[in-house]
């Protein structure tokens, strides 16, 4: 198989080599909006550069799409109509009235189409959520899940990326519906702004905090950070009539107990969300690989993924008016 890859930066660059590695791929054609970009990635990876979009989609059987997110509507909307099956990173789109556009092209041709919340492929994620569906933990009455990035993203990437709850947290919205098996109801999001001046120039945040309720009562409570400066943290607690079970909690977690000789955790801080997910960036690209192939099911299709870009869109409206909102509200009719 002959596989395309659109969008040669950083975490293109990463997944490249995994496309490249797979042995269903008999080759791997890289572009990218700067030609230079994508000679000097194809090159590093002995790989073959195209000299644009067009020449790639001509010539692959399936499409990897890393671009920018205002180019993911366009890029994924393309592979569907020629017939490819496309594996695109979060968001679908940098906005809802994009994402609903591409889910009703991707629905209508019935085109493959795997958006990438790689926490689906984490080990600790998959525990947790075998431990909830086998009773392990009783019912569940409580979670609490924190993402924090050690350093924030530059100032160059926050205009476009949509602000802090469509580009960070979606990731924790995805892992709680796919963890706990229940859709979020309602959500009261607040944000704010305590590091550079670029975040709220953008109309974004870089500290947030919200409540939200799932369909069958529990109470999930969430924190963020741009500025976390002890390491990358991500973390999910579950906490059930049974048991407590924590994602994320290991020697590498970038925190310390106050507690008398107590020691753990004691590794080094993770530094970054590639290290910190690395084994599950690896499996998500070769489930699609095999997706590709025929060989599985799509683990995480658009509809799929828009239902947490559906809380998303509410958290990004209750921080805004400063009020409770329902999914309902931001879901179509």
């Amino acid at each position: 198989m002959r596989m395309g890859l659109v969008g040669a930066g950083r975490i293109g660059a990463a997944h490249a080599r995994v496309v490249r590695d797979h042995p269903l791929v008999e080759g791997l054609l890289v572009a990218d909006a700067d030609p230079d970009r994508a000679k000097q990635v194809a090159g590093d990876l002995g790989v073959e550069a195209a000299s644009s979009v067009d020449e790639l989609f001509d010539g692959v059987d399936a499409v990897v799409v890393t671009a920018a997110t205002t180019a993911h509507p366009e890029l994924v909307i393309r592979g569907a109509r020629a017939g490819l099956p496309v594996f695109c990173e979060k968001p679908v789109a940098p906005d809802l009235d994009g994402s609903l556009q591409v889910l009703d092209e991707v629905e209508g041709l019935g085109a493959t189409v795997q958006i990438g919340f790689q926490r689906r492929f984490d080990h600790g994620y998959g525990v947790a959520r075998a431990a909830l569906r086998d009773g392990e933990l009783g019912e569940l009455r409580r979670v609490h899940v924190v993402t924090g990035d050690q350093a924030p993203p530059p100032a160059e990437y926050i205009p476009t990326s949509g602000g802090m709850w469509r580009d960070c947290h979606v990731h924790d919205f995805d892992a709680l519906r796919w963890v706990t098996g229940h859709e979020v109801t309602e959500v009261y999001a607040l944000g704010a702004n305590r590091g550079a001046d670029y975040f709220g120039a953008s109309g974004d945040v870089d500290e947030s905090a919200a409540v939200l309720t799932l369909d069958d009562g529990t109470l999930v409570t969430l924190q963020g950070s741009r500025y976390n400066g002890a390491g990358h943290d991500i973390r999910m607690e579950l906490a059930g009539t049974r048991g407590t079970m924590v994602v994320g909690l290991m020697e590498r977690t970038p925190m310390r107990s106050a507690e008398e000789g107590v020691t753990f955790p004691d590794g080094e801080p993770w530094p970054n969300y590639w290290h910190r997910f690395l084994p599950a960036y690896v499996a998500e690209i070769e489930a699609f690989v095999e997706l590709a192939a025929g060989k599985r099911d799509n683990p995480c299709s658009v509809a799929e993924a828009l239902e947490a870009f559906f809380v998303a869109e509410a958290a990004t409206r209750s921080r805004a008016e400063r009020r409770a909102v329902r999914i309902d509200e931001v879901r179509p009719r």
